[in-house]
C-alpha cells in the first residue's frame, strides 16, 4: 500500500510540474497545455494511487486529499473542464469501489461499523489526542515530527500545499479509525514518507550551508551524523537481543501434547492462538479478551455471565494468558470450580466435564 502510494505521489507531482512548471507561483495556476507527457504522468499517478487504495482502503484519505490539492494547484476552480482530471478520478476509484463496495459490501460495512461508528466516541475526549500524539511520538520521535511539520512550511509552495494536504488526510484517517491510532504501530506506516518529505526541506537548509564549509568541518558533521546513526542502531539491537525466546517452541509443544486428541477446547491464550497452532499443532476456540477495545465497545459487559453459552460443546478450557485471567475475576471464580486435567509451566487445562 505504502509503496504504491509513494510511487503514485511521485507521478502526481510530475504531472503537476508538467502542467504548471513555475513552482514559485503561490496558489493555483492555469496550464496552457495538456500534451502526451502530462497524460503519461496522469495515468501513471492514477493507476498507482488506485492500486494503493485497492491494497488497503485506509490510504484513500491521503490519496484523496493529495489528489484534490494537486488538481486545485494546477487548475484552480476550473478543474471540472479538464478531461485529465476526470480520467484520473475514474482510474483512482474504480479498483477500490470494485473490490470494497461491489465485491465485498458486507465485509466493508461490518468493518466500518465495528471500527468507526462503534468507536467514534473516542474522538470526543482530549485524552484521545494526547495519547495519539504520544503514540506517534514513540514511533518517530516528537522532535522528528515537529521538524517535519516545520519543514512542511519551509517547502516550496507546491510541495508545501501537497504536504499540508497529506497531513490533513492523515488527521481525517486517524479520526475515522481512532482505536487503531492508539494501539497499532503499522497503521501509521503511510506517515513515514510524509514525515520524510517534510524533513527534506529542513535538511536542505542544513546541507547547503554545510557544503560551503572547509573539509575539516564537513568531516566533523559527517562524524556527528554517523555517531547518531550508530547510537540509534545499537539501541535497536539491544532491544532485539534483550530477551531470549529459544524456549518458546518447546513450551507450546508441551501444551499441545497435554491436550487430549480430538478434544474440543476453548482457551484464554495469546496472539489469537497462533503460537499454539504453529508450535503445538492444536487449534482452539478463543475466549474473549478483556482489552481496552472491549471496555470501549462493551463497557460493563460481564463475559463470565455467558460462560455456558460460550463453552457449549467444549470439553476443556485452556489458560495460558494468566494476566488476562486476572482481569476477569468472575471467569477465574467459575474455572476454580472445575477439575484440572493438566498443569505445567505456563498453562492450566480445565476439564469442563468434571466439577471439583
Amino acid at each position: 500500500m505504502t509503496s504504491s502510494f509513494v510511487v503514485g505521489l511521485y507521478f502526481l507531482y510530475r504531472w503537476m510540474e508538467d502542467l504548471a512548471p513555475d513552482s514559485s507561483i503561490e496558489g493555483s495556476s492555469q496550464p496552457d497545455r495538456q500534451g502526451k507527457e502530462s497524460w503519461k504522468w496522469a495515468i501513471l499517478a492514477a493507476l498507482f494511487l488506485g492500486i494503493a487504495v485497492l491494497v488497503k482502503v485506509v490510504i484513500a484519505f491521503l490519496v484523496g486529499t493529495a489528489a484534490i490539492a494537486a488538481v486545485l494547484l494546477v487548475f484552480g476552480t476550473r478543474f471540472w473542464r479538464s478531461i485529465q482530471v476526470w480520467s484520473m478520478g475514474v482510474l483512482m476509484v474504480i479498483p477500490g469501489i470494485g473490490y470494497y463496495v461491489l465485491g465485498h459490501p458486507g465485509r466493508s460495512t461490518e468493518y466500518f461499523f465495528a471500527w468507526t461508528v462503534d468507536l467514534i466516541k473516542l474522538i470526543l475526549s482530549i485524552h484521545f489526542y494526547v495519547e495519539w500524539l504520544a503514540f506517534v511520538g514513540s514511533l518517530f520521535g516528537l522532535t522528528v515530527l515537529f521538524l517535519s511539520l516545520a519543514g512542511t512550511l519551509l517547502s516550496p509552495p507546491r510541495v508545501r500545499w501537497l504536504l499540508i494536504s497529506l497531513w490533513v488526510g492523515y488527521l481525517l484517517y486517524g479520526l475515522t479509525l481512532p482505536f487503531q491510532m492508539l494501539t497499532h504501530s503499522y497503521y501509521h506506516i503511510q506517515l513515514v514518507p510524509v514525515v520524510a518529505l517534510g524533513l527534506a526541506s529542513v535538511f536542505e537548509a542544513m546541507v547547503i550551508p554545510a557544503s560551503r564549509l572547509p573539509r575539516l568541518w564537513k568531516a566533523g558533521l559527517i562524524g556527528i551524523a554517523l555517531l547518531i546513526i550508530g547510537y540509534q542502531s545499537w539501541i535497536a539491537r539491544s532491544v532485539l537481543v534483550a530477551e531470549d525466546f529459544s524456549h518458546v517452541p518447546a513450551s507450546w509443544e508441551t501444551i499441545g501434547k497435554a491436550i487430549p486428541a480430538k478434544a474440543e477446547v476453548i482457551g484464554l491464550t495469546q496472539d489469537y492462538g497462533y503460537d499454539l497452532m504453529y508450535w503445538g499443532w492444536r487449534r482452539i476456540a478463543l475466549w474473549p479478551l478483556a482489552t481496552d477495545l472491549s471496555s470501549v465497545k462493551n463497557d460493563g459487559r460481564d463475559l463470565a455471565a455467558r460462560f455456558n453459552d460460550l463453552t457449549q460443546g467444549d470439553d476443556y478450557f485452556l489458560v495460558t494468558a494468566f494476566a488476562q485471567l486476572d482481569h476477569q475475576p468472575n471467569l477465574k471464580k467459575i474455572l476454580d470450580g472445575y477439575s484440572i486435567a493438566a498443569q505445567g509451566d505456563g498453562y492450566i487445562l480445565y476439564n469442563l466435564h468434571l466439577l471439583k
